[in-house]
């Protein structure tokens, strides 16, 4: 229903008022230097029993829409379940590496020397 809907909005013609009696209202809104107006439909499907009732999307159907200061129809942007980009994540992990000069061994060297000269007042080699 999206895609169909979204096809009726024509670049620089529609305006505002148009968009929200096609469209409805937008799942987000953004604002920056122009309004961007996000419509999301979605529809879930169950897996078969054998694969112990895994969902997967059946639709995922994405429409940007950036609209001007005047409130025409600057950009429109359609994005389906196939043209999606996998978000990848990096497999490299932190090495913890902890020196002899760390936080610890400076906390404690500090409370070592306000230990031995609480004053402040003996005289430093």
């Amino acid at each position: 229903m999206l895609k169909k809907k979204s096809d009726r909005l024509i670049t620089s013609e529609t305006n505002k008022n148009d968009i929200l009696k096609i469209l409805g209202p937008p799942s987000t809104k953004s604002k920056f230097d122009s309004d961007i107006y996000i419509y999301i439909e979605r529809k879930l499907t169950t897996d078969k029993l054998i694969r112990f009732g895994k969902q997967y999307y059946l639709i995922n159907d994405v429409v940007v829409l950036e609209i001007d200061e005047k409130g025409i129809l600057k950009k429109k942007t359609y994005y389906d379940l196939n043209n999606m980009n996998e978000i990848k994540l990096t497999k490299a992990e932190t090495s913890l590496e902890y020196t002899k000069q760390g936080f610890v061994y400076d906390f404690l060297s500090s409370m070592r020397q306000k230990v031995n000269d609480p004053l402040g007042k003996r005289k430093r080699d």
